[in-house]
This record gives C-alpha cells, sequence and structure tokens, in this order.
C-alpha cells in the first residue's frame, strides 16, 4: 500500500510540475508587465510555516493574530495613521477598494463616487455589487485627475472621492494634497488607492524625488489601500485597508455566533496567516531602510530603461513617476504577442497605444538588455521600427 501511495504522490507530483512548466517566472525577469513580483526568500520560508492557520477564528490562532497586529501597526506607521486608525487585512487592492467604499457608503447612506478615468477597474465590481454610480472626472495631460473639476461633481448624493496614488496604467499619482482639502472643506468621505505606490512614494519622499503627500499627514484622508504582494515585496495575496476611525469598521461588521470572536467585520470569512506572516517577515527582514534601497534600486533601472529605450527610438507615453513605463507603438497588441512568442510578457493599454513595463525588484539592468534587444527585433517585424 505505502509503495502504490508514494507512486500515485510521484504522479501527480509530475503532473504538476508539467503544468507548472508552462507558467512564466518572476525569478527570470520575463514578466515585465506585472505589479506582483517574485517574492523576497523570506516570505517563501514564513508562508509555508503559517500555511494551515485561518485569521478567520483568531482565537485558535493567537500567535498568527499578533503577527497580523504587528503588521498592522508597521504599515499604519508607514502611513503616518493616527492613534485612531484602524488595519484590516484584505486580500489586495481590488478587495480593499471594495472595502472602502462599503465604509463609505455606511458612513453617509449615499451612493456616488467621484473618480478619475484611470481608477482601477475594481470600482466597476463595487459599482455594480453595491449598486453605486461611478461620476467620472478628467484627465490632465499628465494622466493624473484633474482636481479643479472635482468641487462642481460633488452634490448631495457624494458618498466618496477617490485619489490614485500610483496608477495600474502609468504610475501616475493623483494630486491628492489637493483633493484632500476639498473633500475635507465639504466634509466628504475620501480614499487613497495605494495599492501600488504605498510601499513606494515614502521612500521616494526619502530619497528626494518630487512626489506629493498621499498619507493619513493630509487631514481629508479616509482610508488608504496598500499591497504587500506588490512592492512589499511579499507573497500573494495580502494587501490592507488602513481606516482613519477603527469605529467605522462597525459599520460593516456581523454577528459572528459561531467562531471565536462575537463581531465579524469585511467581505471575508475564512483568511490564511501564511501571506501575513509573510509579509511581516519581510517588513522585519528589510525595515524601512531596506525597502528604500529596494526602491532606489527600482527606479535607477527605471531610469536605466527609458534610456535604452529611447536609443532604439521608442518614447513613452509620460516621463515616468515611478517605476512603470508606458512605451509609444502604433501597434501594441502585434509587438506584444511578439515579444510573448520570444518567452517575454508585458502588458497592452490600447487606448494609450502602448504596452506598459513595470520594473519590480527582480528586473535588473541585464534583463532589460536582453528584453531591449528582443523588444527591437519584434518592433522590427511588426514595423514599428
Amino acid at each position: 500500500m505505502t509503495l502504490h501511495n508514494n507512486k500515485k504522490r510521484d504522479e501527480i507530483l509530475k503532473e504538476l510540475n508539467d503544468f507548472k512548466k508552462r507558467d512564466y517566472r518572476f525569478s527570470n525577469g520575463r514578466i515585465l508587465g506585472s505589479m506582483c513580483t517574485q517574492l523576497h526568500p523570506i516570505a517563501r520560508e514564513a508562508y509555508i510555516t503559517f500555511l494551515e492557520t485561518n485569521l478567520g477564528d483568531p482565537e485558535l490562532f493567537p500567535g498568527t493574530k499578533q503577527i497580523e497586529s504587528n503588521l498592522i501597526q508597521f504599515i499604519k506607521e508607514l502611513l503616518h495613521a493616527p492613534k485612531t486608525a484602524a488595519g484590516h487585512i484584505v486580500s489586495g487592492g481590488t478587495e480593499g477598494n471594495i472595502t472602502a467604499m462599503w465604509i463609505a457608503k455606511k458612513l453617509t447612506g449615499k451612493k456616488e463616487i467621484i473618480l478619475s478615468k484611470s481608477a482601477h477597474f475594481s470600482f466597476q465590481k463595487m459599482a455594480s455589487l453595491m449598486d453605486m454610480k461611478l461620476v467620472t472626472v478628467p484627465l490632465t495631460k499628465n494622466y493624473t485627475l484633474d482636481f479643479t473639476k472635482v468641487q462642481n461633481k460633488i452634490t448631495k448624493n457624494t458618498a466618496a472621492v477617490l485619489g490614485i496614488a500610483g496608477s495600474t496604467e502609468l504610475g501616475t499619482i493623483d494630486p491628492i494634497p489637493e483633493l484632500s482639502d476639498i473633500c475635507y472643506d465639504e466634509n466628504v468621505f475620501f480614499h487613497v488607492d495605494a495599492a501600488f505606490g504605498g510601499y513606494i512614494l515614502p521612500f521616494l519622499k526619502e530619497l528626494h524625488y518630487d512626489v506629493p503627500d498621499f498619507d493619513f499627514q493630509l487631514k481629508g484622508v479616509s482610508t488608504i489601500s496598500i499591497d504587500s504582494h506588490k512592492m512589499g515585496y511579499s507573497a500573494i495575496p495580502l494587501g490592507t485597508l488602513v481606516i482613519r476611525e477603527s469605529k467605522w469598521l462597525d459599520k460593516i461588521s456581523v454577528d459572528s455566533p459561531y467562531i471565536s470572536v462575537r463581531k465579524h467585520a469585511g467581505i471575508l470569512g475564512t483568511r490564511s496567516g501564511g501571506p501575513v506572516a509573510a509579509a511581516y517577515a519581510v517588513a522585519r527582514y528589510l525595515g524601512m531602510e531596506g525597502y528604500k534601497k529596494v526602491v532606489e534600486n527600482c527606479m535607477n533601472t527605471t531610469r536605466y530603461t527609458e534610456e535604452k529605450l529611447a536609443e532604439i527610438g521608442l518614447n513613452l507615453v509620460i516621463e515616468p513617476p515611478m517605476n512603470v513605463l508606458g512605451v509609444k507603438l502604433s501597434k501594441p497588441e502585434k509587438v506584444a504577442k511578439k515579444l510573448s512568442k520570444y518567452g517575454w510578457r508585458v502588458n497592452t493599454m490600447d487606448h494609450l497605444s502602448c504596452i506598459r513595463i513595470v520594473i519590480m525588484p527582480q528586473i535588473t539592468k541585464k534583463i532589460i538588455d536582453d528584453f531591449i534587444s528582443i523588444l527591437k527585433k519584434a518592433c522590427e517585424e511588426v514595423g514599428e521600427l
């Protein structure tokens, strides 16, 4: 029987490995269009150690719950959250954004959200789920929300305003300070989607980049979503929603009489402690100085990529405000398909007629050199150069 079981085990593992071989890998640097990353080695170890824990029933796992509390405290300090603030662990930016708008709707009883055309697609999901209306504001020539148009969009039906600190498309940063002032003066809930930029902007400031404030230092900011599985250099899936007033969580809490806590907030019930332990391990290992170095390396590689693209005659949609580049092309889909045939993956944005390259921590200048030669070849083959 043991021999049979070992044989079956080996067959299953071989089958799984065969499937895995079909996947692209972050580790070889050929995924250039994703905002997720090759996880830090310590994250892998932590994740595996806490695989069977469930933070949805925290009194069964008090040690894991303490890890969650420690991680939330780290993120609150990163975002200058006040003592009244709460952190709520979520699966990522989509759940964070939906949860923030759920709180806004519960607090205000209103249904309209003011946001830009570059808002993440999670807001379309949220509008459908919660019967809310999206009120769009035009973009400036720099692809950021035109805050001068926001005031006139605010009505008695406005539940919230959205600002983006690192857009999915181009890494752009909305004028968060100006939006904060408007929302504070108008007493409107203001959510900042920093799923990508939350682990970048604090360190860009320390590196003396000209970036706006975006966090709870601004009095009008109500909630911020931030993802550890992006520039937090950790395992998928893990995000955090930070909420200025912890009492607001009561608005989305329900009775949970059959588990170890009597009130349950948020969307998910069962939540693995694995990603939480992974994110905390990376935060402890790198610390603020370590993250600063990661961001500095990513920005240096971004500037290098910009130079190499110019050398082969390609231009950018805008000067990259962080480690995201939109490369202008007349045939982005054809170029992307050619790159895929050569084993490289980028994302296309047809409405901007470009491909998107994201310089994550595992991307080196050597990888960029290899990519640029293939990109030039792909462009020549489709008549782009």
